[in-house]
């Protein structure tokens, strides 16, 4: 019997589109891993800012409490969200949630309210960028923003761009960097499970996979926007991985029997997680090291969702 494969990493992206922490443990939520893209920067109409035009947010670091990524933790008065960039001030962010709330804040097709983090945090990210700029927080308890697919209607995210999960093997990114002539860290990909011990995509096929006890279903093929070709420790653009990624990856590829190609690239599995309880999400966490046990597993493109 093979073994099965293992989470070779995990990260955790607390404001949408700044830099990711890699974590040794995680915490599940009912709309993803705790503290994953709760938080987000909007313009002056509360709408989304990412990278895609906005590519100055990959230099965005932030830190949580280690702490935070423990099964009960809950912040005090002493937790805060630290933020740093190149040529700002450190920033902190208290954890605790803030009273204020900002409405029309949108992304995608979603808009509801949110947390707004108040004067010193949209001075900070104004500055930063050059023009009007505020930190909102997701509001779990008053808002519930669904996963945009007929595959998990049932499911919900905070501000991730489609899926409450995304899970992305060693081996895929190994496979990509043969074929480039500078290869890419995974960081360009932005996954939430970095899988090690598996043949290169194959995570594409699974329809079902069980990390201590969480059983998680694959949704969709996640296809890639212009983030994957920016450089994350300069912010900036390039051909690359994208290039590549058309010559073996493309929709067109996969799947060449579909009626209507789009000309999207594809990397990683979109993920939603069958059967998570409160009291699961309080009592367990997703380690390092655990395995990763395939439980369903489709036969073919042609059945994948693209």
């Amino acid at each position: 019997m093979t073994e099965a494969p293992v989470v070779k990493s995990m990260f955790v992206y607390p404001i949408k589109s700044c830099c990711g922490i890699s974590v040794s443990q995680a915490t599940l939520a009912s709309n993803g891993l705790r503290w994953d893209r709760l938080w987000m920067i909007v313009n002056s109409k509360g709408r989304m800012y990412t990278q895609r035009v906005e590519p100055k947010l990959a230099l965005v670091q932030v830190q949580l409490p280690t702490e935070a990524f423990s099964p009960g933790w809950e912040p005090n008065n002493t937790s805060f969200l630290l933020i740093r960039a190149p040529g700002m001030n450190e920033l902190k962010i208290p954890m605790v949630e803030p009273c204020a709330v900002a409405h029309g804040v949108s992304v995608w097709k979603w808009s509801g309210s949110a947390f707004d983090e108040g004067e010193e945090p949209a001075k900070w990210f104004s500055d930063f960028l050059g023009k009007p700029s505020r930190l909102v927080r997701f509001d779990e308890a008053s808002q519930c923003r669904p996963v945009d697919s007929d595959y998990a209607r049932n499911h919900a995210v905070k501000f991730n761009d489609l899926y409450p999960f995304l899970l992305i093997s060693q081996g895929s990114l190994n496979a990509l960097n043969d074929r480039l002539s500078e290869p890419v860290p995974i960081n360009r990909f932005r996954p939430n499970f970095v899988v090690d011990g598996c043949e290169p995509f194959a995570e594409d096929l699974w329809n079902e996979v069980e990390i201590n006890e969480f059983v998680f279903q694959g949704g969709e093929l996640c296809y890639r926007c212009k983030i994957p070709t920016i450089n994350q420790e300069t912010a900036a653009f390039g051909p690359e991985p994208t290039e590549t990624l058309m010559k073996f990856r493309s929709d067109k590829i996969l799947r060449p029997n579909k009626e209507k190609h789009q000309g999207r690239v594809y990397m990683g599995q979109l993920l939603v997680c069958k059967n998570y309880t409160p009291e699961t999400g309080k009592s367990k966490v997703i380690r390092v090291g655990d395995p990763v046990h395939v439980l369903k597993t489709v036969s073919s493109y042609d059945e994948c969702i693209i």
